[in-house]
């Protein structure tokens, strides 16, 4: 193929492409990337760049991995796309039996959709529909902890924090759902446990789900907390009728160092939402996972059918990437490597702390994260990370990385001291 004309590229990109959270036209320019390959992506003007953000959290196995491409090739000689609505096909069921097998315990019944987002939807559609078959319409509102992150379609942005999100715009339009104070960070906090009872006793004729990311905050602000609070949760939503729902689309397959972050308090869902890793950052895909008692509740409603369908639900071509991906990350030491790589960050972030201006620095599994006092000047930063020769993507107060589980030691090294750069700078 011919070299594109970067300059052309980029006038295009400004005239007509709107980019994520960004104005129109945009006041950054884009890098334009020519290939991705390992934990590597070459950059025009720029040779390559090692991937300290897996996609968005999504490439946990690197680019142009042989087995994902196989598999892809494989599909698409035989069906790329199928009708999910009266057909069904074998990589949709084969992925669907994975998810069910690899999940907390109970998760029985999946709903194949389109983005992570989309999977929060049905999710929440979900229990207000299972609570609506019971003869519960009153049971309308979530409950969630402030901080949270859940997606940019409607009813996933109202269980977003409506203050230091990104969706206050929409005060007053939202469905209004019910807030408490972010989970502290650091150990167990018995007093904050309580409030989290109290608060779910008090809502319960009213909540029909609490939904939660657990163990790690995404995009809300990039914070841990106690699994323990899970367990609180799961134990108060059982004492007084409501469902629970974990978001695990950021922390599912194994980046917290479990396969699903649930596991570090070992407690399962009524409802789970998974995604990004799912088909290993190769295609747009994501699942909502239940328990029976959820499904049979919905089906025995006035309503009897989840009144939902993608168009592209149970894609074959995303289905069969997905099952290899899963494949791949299963058939190796995949917790060996997400420990390798905390201890690399560890070891790698440790000389932020001493910067000025550095507010916590934190790392669990494959995560790493430096919080600033200050709004962080992200061109800056972003430069300082590319002199580097790593790619970071810094918003807020935060410069953060998430790097794929194929990322080596000398690699990882390189976006320690490529975070600690643009935490100086930013």
């Amino acid at each position: 193929m011919p070299e594109p004309d970067v300059a052309e590229l980029l006038e295009l990109d400004r005239r007509h492409v709107w980019h994520p959270y960004g104005p129109m036209p945009g006041k950054q320019r884009p890098l334009v990337v020519e290939s991705a390959a390992g934990v590597r992506l070459r950059v025009a003007g720029h040779g390559e760049l090692v991937d300290g953000m897996s996609s968005w959290w999504s490439a946990i196995h690197g680019y142009n991995h042989p087995v994902l491409n196989e598999a892809a090739r494989g599909q698409l000689e035989r069906m790329s796309h199928v009708m999910f609505g009266g057909l069904t096909h074998e990589p949709g069921v084969r992925l669907v039996e994975r998810l069910v097998d690899m999940s907390p315990e109970g998760l029985e019944h999946v709903f194949l959709a389109d983005s992570g987002s989309v999977s929060v939807e049905v999710a929440l559609k979900m229990c207000l529909q299972y609570w609506r078959s019971l003869g519960r319409p009153e049971k309308r509102r979530m409950l969630t902890w402030r901080g949270g992150y859940h997606g940019d379609t409607w009813q996933p942005m109202s269980v977003c924090d409506p203050e230091g999100g990104m969706h206050g715009l929409w005060a007053g339009v939202l469905p209004e759902q019910i807030f408490v104070d972010a989970p502290p960070s650091g150990g167990y906090d018995e007093a904050y446990a309580q409030r989290l009872r109290e608060a779910v006793e008090r809502r319960a004729h009213e909540v029909a789900a609490v939904i939660v990311e657990p163990v790690v905050q995404g995009a809300g602000g990039m914070r841990f907390h106690s699994p323990a609070y899970l367990r609180v949760l799961r134990e108060a939503c059982d004492a007084h009728g409501v469902l629970l729902v974990f978001d695990e689309i950021a922390t599912g397959f194994g980046r917290t160092g479990e396969l699903f972050a649930a596991g570090h308090a070992g407690v399962s869902p009524d409802v789970m939402c998974v995604g990004k890793a799912l088909t290993g950052g190769y295609l747009t895909m994501a699942a909502t996972l239940c328990t029976a008692r959820v499904a049979e509740g919905i089906s025995r409603g006035e309503v009897p059918v989840l009144a939902h369908g993608p168009t592209f639900m149970g894609n074959p071509l995303a289905s069969a990437i997905a099952c290899a991906s899963i494949d791949v990350l299963l058939g190796q030491d995949w917790r060996g490597e997400v420990k390798r790589i905390e201890a690399g960050l560890g070891e790698g972030l440790a000389e932020a702390r001493e910067l000025d201006g550095v507010r916590d620095v934190r790392v669990l599994g494959a995560i790493g994260v430096v919080q600033l006092d200050h709004e962080i000047d992200m061109a800056a930063a972003s430069r300082a990370a590319i002199a580097e020769g790593v790619w970071l993507r810094p918003f807020r107060d935060l410069v953060y990385t998430m790097p794929p589980f194929v990322t080596s030691d000398e690699d990882v090294a390189r976006i320690g001291r490529a975070v600690c750069a643009a935490a100086r700078e930013g």
